[in-house]
């Protein structure tokens, strides 16, 4: 079994939003894995509380650390990047897990265009892909399945999109195969989603992180303006699924 926590970065709203891109990112472990990888997890957090007296049990949320002064007052700037660039190091060194990301490019989209429902759409299909094709590292079993486990979002309407994508998923034919769409319902992604609070799950924080990170190399904040900052998403290169997209050399499905 594939576990695939889920966080954003970045609002879904296309009416007055502040941002221009929302980040969709998925870890995905195997359960096989999923205590190995968790024990590093922690052993990065206790690292964290000697270096910088970061409680075991506090949230780590992105961009809460990154612009919120007044509650990070006894960290320095330097200091909440070098936390967010070990957390990164930490990842990038787990190389049995694997990250998804879609990004939708809200510029030019109508008023018809639902960011939430197509960003979900892309991220679950690449999944169920990937575990079907047998890119994950883990398990070679034809059978292997899947679930997700998202920080709370819109839940019922993530619920309704997944139960909907298993009965009824038309994909655009490629364009050699001439025009049109077939039918591939999910097949390896069971289950509805099991929601996670992001306070009390390492897996659903490391997830915010990498997505923070993503839309920082997009479009960095004052913070993360320098070359050096933007580019902490590159740390996580070897943990990529580069599979979810040829067209991209992150593996990053842009919509």
């Amino acid at each position: 079994m594939y576990l695939m926590y889920v966080d954003e970065s970045g609002d879904c709203g296309l009416s007055n939003s502040p941002t221009r891109y929302y980040v969709l990112t998925g870890l995905v472990v195997h359960e096989t894995c999923w205590q190995k990888c968790f024990d590093e997890i922690i052993d990065y957090r206790y690292k964290l509380r000697a270096s910088f007296n970061f409680r075991i049990r506090k949230e780590l949320h992105a961009t809460e650390l990154i612009t919120d002064f007044r509650k990070w007052i006894h960290l320095s700037s330097s200091d909440r990047v070098s936390i967010i660039s070990d957390f990164a190091d930490t990842l990038a060194s787990l190389r049995e897990i694997r990250i998804i990301n879609v990004v939708v490019d809200k510029h030019g989209k109508t008023g018809k265009y639902d960011v939430f429902e197509k960003a979900w759409e892309a991220l679950s299909q690449r999944f169920e892909n990937t575990i079907v094709n047998q890119n994950f590292p883990g398990s070679r079993h034809p059978d292997e399945k899947g679930m997700i486990f998202p920080d709370n979002t819109d839940n019922k309407k993530l619920i309704k999109v997944l139960r909907r994508m298993r009965r009824y998923n038309p994909i655009p034919m490629q364009k050699k195969y001439g025009t049109g769409y077939r039918q591939m319902p999910l097949k390896s992604v069971i289950e509805d989603p099991n929601f996670k609070d992001s306070a009390h799950s390492y897996y659903v924080q490391a997830t915010d992180m990498c997505a923070y990170l993503l839309r920082q190399k997009i479009k960095p904040n004052n913070i993360m303006r320098s070359k050096s900052r933007r580019n902490l998403f590159l740390k996580l290169m070897p943990i990529l699924c580069r599979e979810a997209s040829s067209n991209d050399p992150y593996g990053i499905v842009w919509l």
